[in-house]
């Protein structure tokens, strides 16, 4: 992100709102007025970081979890440097592990896959052993639910 203007970076927090390079019409329009930028961020933080806490908890269950994490992240980064920074930061790590788990030989693929399973399997029995099988699951499935050791 190129800044125009006297501050830049982490600084932009702190002082006057900076019309930027890369900005669309209407953010730049948002800028330009102290207050309606101070709103315009505290919305994104506010729907960035309920985004991030849903897909926190979408984690442990199938589904794109992660993806719901990172698609808030990038809300938060389209206003805050530090959530940049840490999207940035995830994007590597991210990019480092898919490369080292398509390095591995077939087999590893295989066990971390079985180990993924398990660890979603163990959630879900945690899971309803704390609070019971929801009653909206199929009648088959909370009869096999119910013979399960635990629940």
């Amino acid at each position: 992100m190129t800044t125009t203007g006297p501050t830049a970076g982490a600084e932009q927090d702190e002082q006057e709102p900076v019309e930027r390079d890369d900005d669309w019409a209407w953010r730049a329009r948002i800028r330009a007025n102290r207050t309606s930028y101070r709103i315009y961020r505290a919305v994104v933080g506010v729907v960035g970081l309920a985004i991030v806490v849903a897909g926190i908890i979408a984690i442990p269950a199938p589904g794109p979890g992660w993806a719901i994490v990172f698609v808030g992240l990038a809300i938060l980064a389209s206003e805050f440097e530090k959530a940049d920074r840490l999207l940035q930061f995830a994007r590597r790590h991210v990019q480092r592990w898919t490369q080292w788990v398509g390095d591995q030989a077939w087999w590893v693929r295989v066990l971390l896959g079985l180990a993924t399973l398990v660890l979603v399997l163990a959630l879900f029995w945690t899971y309803f052993t704390l609070v019971g099988v929801p009653t909206w699951f199929p009648d088959p499935a909370e009869d096999v639910l119910h013979d399960v050791p635990g629940l």
